[in-house]
Formats: structure tokens, C-alpha cells, sequence
């Protein structure tokens, strides 16, 4: 195994053990394709409303949800998942249960013996969290598993009796004061907080367990996973299945963008047994998306790979994130912010109309460009010359054979193909050069391509855009990142991702996981998004026409390519240009409306650039799994809510219909907010 997958440069599915839940099989036991990638989702129903929760289940089902988890907070919940489950049954669907359990082991004892699969949170399933750091001697360590050892065993064993399958589930922002303590807010502490339930469940010789290292982070999500499934294989030889989410996501365009980012980057490299994309929206509209994410590996359509050289050793660390060291070319590279290039190559006729789009408007009375925070840095327009007067930030770029033949060779700047690009005859720009590479044809002819290297090693004007028309697309420009860093070579990179297939939502999942991927890794100074025009018929986010983000359909191709860019950065923690809400899916704990809620507060605080706002529907999702949070919106009764500045409480019990006024408030008190 290649570090933390089978496969750096090409598909492979991790190997993983089979577990069954119910009539499901789960896994990759064969080291092949093994059993599909189930996709799955959680009610946001009151568990205690037996016919609401079912018919909400029957709607996930329909939608194509191969497992329907739904909350057991306590006994009594715990209990009616009977009834849940007799009313299913009865009415023909047989879709396995999973009950989601926190701080109640009594709870999940009673859901082990009526459901398929119980999902318990290592974080707060024993230990609890008061965010107080103490100091242990190995010897009081011991004691504290050992008192894990003596709570979780004997839901262990009502699992093996009855056959029901368990999820070992962490979640980054509810790691135990004790994991805090020791391995601090990290993915090791991730990582061990779920292997100390895991060697007690394979001390009792209890298999039937999948994985997951949640976090609202995908940066720390990835990571967390990564290190998972190297300590599993170097420990015990073999890895467990892995269930992969990104908490907490939030809704519309940015959720799935963000969601595609952190699942998409581990499905690429083949980890990943089953997913849950966690929207802030009804749990029905989760299934396309993981249908999209999951689809891209079904029957093998990635197994036909075009020959990538293998990686030899790594050239940067997988499991910790530092950016690649680049030389400065104009603000590319070096430590400026990834930059974004918006292709205006397929418009007719370029006109100020078109930059808005993009992030430009302009007020023709005052004679001035309004910048937006998401404003393109660069604009690629093929062919087409600019007939008027572009705003001073917006610089364009011209195909190298157009650019030969103008005058002002000063205002754009040109792109190349490398082979171009390396000819005596060819004339450069003298400020920046835009050098195109698919790394697809390079790998075909590795000797020119040497030669092309080093004829661009390092040269101060050159920006390479690499791009990639092979399957593995992402896989091979890694390669070549590597070859780069191997080489000593620095020139800034602009990752160019094409999408090539189906509608705006493949399109949007196929951007976001292949540039997410790269970004994650540190690899990119610049994002170059190409659509390939989709279904326009296909559904476009919203599947039922009105829930979040209502506007999107109506954007241009442009201005949607263009947001995804910025979005794919944010997720990615590489450009911050708007407001992230961290924002949980809902579920039968929720104490309030949290889509309109979340509505409400996103109107009202959406221009507050680089703010992290949480909005959590119950203590539950509140100071923990709101992780790195600015500010938290936390449900704490019936109409009641507690606001918080980090993981601080600020106010306790706020009446819910002034509550967001309140966070305003706190948000002036704070020097967090500017007027709109």
C-alpha cells in the first residue's frame, strides 16, 4: 500500500473488510471493486414521530439512500425505533436502520437490539467534554481506558447476539477533553480517539465496524482519514470500512462544493466504503449528490487507466498541509492567494455585461469598476481582443498566436502550448508567459518533455497550467507536481480542471473534487475552471425548485463557473472571499427551523468576509462539532438559543425571535462586523 491507499497514480479501491448490516453488504474485501459505495443519509425528523419519520425515510429511499440513520438522544427515542422499523417493514422497504447515538451508552444498548446498525461517537460516548485540559501519567491514561473498556463492552456484546453492525464515528470539533489533552485539536487525535473503541471491539473479536473522521474542515478531514487508514494497516495489517462525510457543510452551492471537496479528494485515491453529503436542506436532496460523487466509480469506469508513471516517494508530506514553494510571477505564486482565471474564450463578443459575471460591475456615471471579494484575477479570451477600457485589477490573457500579431503586447499576456513555447522562433512576453501542458500527452513522450522542463526551469516569466485529458486526471497532475518538486523546479502552477461530462451538478461535483483534491495538497497557485457544456434539461441543485441557493439556476454558465472557483478555495482554505457558515444537516434533535434559520442569519451576515459563522440545531452540534467556529447559533430549548464567540458562552437562552439581532450584537461587540 502506497502510504494511505492502494494507488497514488491510478483507481484502485482500498481493501476492506466486509461487514453486513442487515441484508447490506459494506466493504472491498477482494482488494477490486467489491461491494458498491452505499450512499446513505439521516431524517431530520422528531424520532418520536413515528409516522412523519417514516414517511420522510420512504422519501430518502425512493430518492436512492441505500441506509437511513436516525437519532436515539435517550431511551425513549431508542425505543420507538421499533416502531419506526415495524412500519417500514410493513410497508415493504427493507432499507437497514442505523441509530445515531451520543452520551447515552444506555440508549444505543436498547438500539443494538432493534436496528441494524448503531453509530456511537467516541468522543462523548463515555467520556465528556467540559473543554478542560488535564494532565495524565501514563498510568491514569490506562485507567481512563480502562473505564472505556467496561462501558463499551457490553454494547459489543449485544451486538455480536443480535448481528448488528457498529459505526466507530469522531467527529473533529467533539474530541473528548481527554484526547484534547493529550494529542491536542488534531487528526492524530482523531484518529486515536477512534482506535482506542476500535482495539477493544477486536479484543472481543468484534468485526462488524466501519470508520469515519468527520470534520467541517476537509483539509483536517483528509488528512484524519489518510492517517486512519495508515494506522490501521501498519497496526493491524488490514483497514476497516470507511465512512466518509463532511460535517456540518452547509446548504446550497457552497455545501456541495464543500462536500465534494473533503468526500471527492478520499474517493479519488479509492478510500471510501459509503458516504452521507450533510446538507442543510431536506435529507432527500443529500442522494443526487452522492449519486453524482459516487457515480464517478461505478463499474469499474475508472479502472481503464492510461499509464501514469508510478511516484516513488513522496515529495511532500500527505498528512500535514504545507503550500509548494514557488518563485513570484506578477501575483502568482510565492505567497500570494491562489489566483482565478475565468474563461470568456466561448463568448461572442466580450463586453463590460460579461465582467459582471465575474465579479466587475461598472457605474457608468461615476466611471468606475466595482470589485466584488469573488472577482476574477485573470480573464482567458482565446482570440478576442478587449475594444474597451478593462478595470486596472483584471488583467487578460491571450492564445499565443493572437497575442504575436497585436500591437500592445503589454496589456495581455499570452499562452502557450510547451511545445510552442520551446522553439527558437517563438516570441514571449517579457512580463508573464502562460504555459499550457496536458500532462496526459507529456507522460506519452517523456523525452521532449524532459527537454520542455528544462528549457522552462525557473524562468521568472513563466506560469505553468497544467491540465490533463487522461481518466485519472488528478492523479496525473500529481505526478507531475512531484516531478516538479523533484527537480527543483518552482515556477508557479495554475491547475486547468475541464469537466467533461453531464449536467452542471456533474460538472460542479467533477471541478470540485479534481481542484479540490490538488489544493488540499498544497498543490496550485492558481484555479482555471473549463466547463464543457452539460444537459441543460439536467437538474441544477434544486431538486424540488425551491430550496437553496434559489438564485443558482438562473446565473450564467459564467457566473456559476466563477463561483465554484471562489468556492472550491474557500473549502479548501486557500482564498477566503466570503462568509462559511458552518451549518449542520438537521435531524430529530434540532430545536428550531434551521433551513429558514440559516436563511435568516445568511442574509443578514453573507458580506462579512472570512467569518465563521456556526449555526447548530442542538447542544448536541453545539460547542463541539462547531469546531473552529468565530461564532455559534446553538439551539439550547424549545425557542431558545445560546450564542458563543468560539467555543465561550456568551448568552445563555436567548428567545429565538430576536436571537439573530443578538448575534449581530455580538458580532459589533467582537469588531466582526461591517455594514452591508
Amino acid at each position: 500500500m502506497d502510504l494511505y491507499c492502494e494507488s497514488l497514480t491510478g483507481y484502485k479501491r482500498l481493501r476492506t473488510r466486509e461487514v453486513q448490516i442487515g441484508d447490506l453488504l459494506l466493504g472491498n474485501p477482494n482488494g477490486h471493486q467489491g461491494h458498491p459505495i452505499r450512499v446513505q443519509t439521516m431524517t431530520t425528523t422528531d424520532t418520536m414521530d413515528t409516522l412523519a419519520t417514516v414517511e420522510q425515510s420512504i422519501r430518502c429511499i425512493e430518492a436512492g439512500s441505500e441506509l437511513i440513520r436516525i437519532t436515539a438522544p435517550s431511551k425513549r427515542e431508542a425505543e420507538n425505533l421499533l416502531h419506526i422499523k415495524n412500519e417500514l417493514r410493513r410497508r415493504g422497504y427493507k432499507t437497514p436502520i442505523v441509530a445515531d447515538i451520543h452520551f447515552t451508552p444506555n440508549a444505543a444498548e436498547i438500539a443494538a437490539r432493534i436496528v441494524e446498525k448503531v453509530r456511537v461517537n467516541p468522543g462523548n460516548y463515555v467520556d465528556k467534554k467540559k473543554f478542560e485540559i488535564v494532565e495524565y501519567t501514563d498510568a491514569q491514561y490506562r485507567e481512563e481506558i480502562d473505564r472505556i473498556y467496561q462501558r463499551f463492552v457490553p454494547l459489543i456484546k449485544i451486538c455480536k447476539e443480535y448481528g448488528t453492525s457498529m459505526r466507530i464515528g469522531t467527529n473533529h470539533g467533539s474530541l473528548s477533553d481527554r484526547i484534547m489533552s493529550r494529542y491536542g485539536d488534531t487528526p492524530l487525535g482523531m484518529v486515536e480517539s477512534a482506535m482506542e473503541f476500535l482495539r477493544i471491539a477486536r479484543n472481543e473479536s468484534y468485526h462488524q465496524v466501519v470508520l469515519s473522521m468527520k470534520s467541517s474542515n476537509p483539509q483536517v478531514m483528509v488528512h484524519a482519514y489518510r492517517l486512519l487508514v495508515k494506522t490501521m494497516f501498519e497496526e493491524f495489517g488490514e483497514c476497516y470500512p470507511l465512512h466518509l462525510g463532511v460535517t456540518e457543510a452547509g446548504d446550497g452551492l457552497d455545501g456541495r462544493i464543500k462536500s465534494a471537496v473533503g468526500i471527492g479528494t478520499l474517493l479519488e485515491d479509492g478510500l471510501g466504503d459509503t458516504i452521507r453529503v450533510s446538507l442543510t436542506e431536506d435529507p432527500e436532496f443529500e442522494i443526487p449528490v452522492c449519486k453524482n460523487l459516487v457515480g464517478r466509480y461505478e463499474d469499474d469506469c475508472r479502472g481503464k487507466r492510461e499509464n501514469i508513471l508510478p511516484i516513488r516517494r513522496m515529495s511532500y508530506d500527505p498528512f500535514n498541509y504545507q503550500r509548494r514553494q514557488t518563485l513570484e510571477v506578477q501575483n502568482i505564486g510565492a505567497k500570494h492567494v491562489p489566483v482565478v482565471i475565468a474563461d470568456l474564450s466561448q463568448v461572442e463578443k466580450i463586453t463590460p455585461g460579461n465582467l459582471q459575471d465575474i465579479g466587475y460591475s461598472y457605474d457608468a456615471p461615476a466611471g468606475k469598476w466595482a470589485i466584488a471579494d469573488a472577482a476574477a484575477d485573470y480573464i482567458f479570451t482565446g482570440d478576442k481582443t478587449i475594444d474597451f477600457q478593462l478595470p486596472g485589477a483584471l488583467r487578460p490573457i491571450l492564445s499565443a498566436a493572437t497575442w504575436r500579431n497585436i500591437n500592445d503586447k503589454e496589456k495581455y499576456y499570452p499562452a502557450h502550448e510547451i511545445s510552442e513555447f520551446t522553439q527558437p522562433s517563438c516570441s514571449k512576453s517579457q512580463i508573464a508567459n502562460f504555459v499550457l501542458v496536458d500532462v496526459g500527452e507529456a507522460y506519452a513522450n517523456m523525452e521532449d518533455f524532459n527537454r520542455c522542463l528544462d528549457y522552462v526551469r525557473n524562468d521568472p516569466t513563466v506560469v505553468l497550467c497544467l491540465r490533463s485529458s487522461v481518466t485519472n486526471a488528478m492523479q496525473s497532475i500529481r505526478r507531475m507536481y512531484v516531478e516538479l518538486l523533484d527537480r527543483g523546479i518552482k515556477n508557479p502552477v495554475i491547475n486547468i480542471i475541464d469537466s467533461g461530462w453531464g449536467s452542471q451538478d456533474e460538472q460542479l461535483i467533477q471541478h470540485a473534487t479534481e481542484a479540490g483534491a490538488l489544493f488540499l495538497e498544497g498543490l496550485g497557485d492558481g484555479l482555471w475552471l473549463r466547463e464543457v457544456e452539460g444537459d441543460e434539461n439536467s437538474p441544477s441543485f434544486n431538486r424540488d425548485g425551491t430550496s437553496t441557493p434559489a438564485d443558482v439556476i438562473n446565473k450564467s454558465g459564467i457566473r456559476l463557473v466563477n463561483g465554484v472557483a471562489f468556492g472550491i478555495l474557500q473549502a479548501t482554505r486557500t482564498r477566503i472571499s466570503k462568509t462559511e457558515y458552518i451549518s449542520c444537516p438537521s435531524c430529530g434533535r434540532t430545536l428550531f427551523d434551521l433551513q429558514e434559520t440559516t436563511a435568516r442569519i445568511r442574509a443578514v451576515t453573507n458580506h462579512l468576509k472570512g467569518v465563521k459563522i456556526a449555526i447548530m440545531g442542538c447542544i448536541v452540534n453545539g460547542p463541539g462539532e462547531m469546531a473552529d467556529a468565530d461564532f455559534g447559533y446553538v439551539g439550547s430549548g424549545p425557542g431558545k438559543i445560546t450564542l458563543y464567540r468560539g467555543k465561550e458562552i456568551i448568552k445563555r437562552n436567548v428567545n429565538s425571535d430576536v436571537a439573530v439581532q443578538e448575534l449581530i450584537d455580538l458580532l459589533k461587540e467582537n469588531n466582526a462586523w461591517v455594514e452591508p
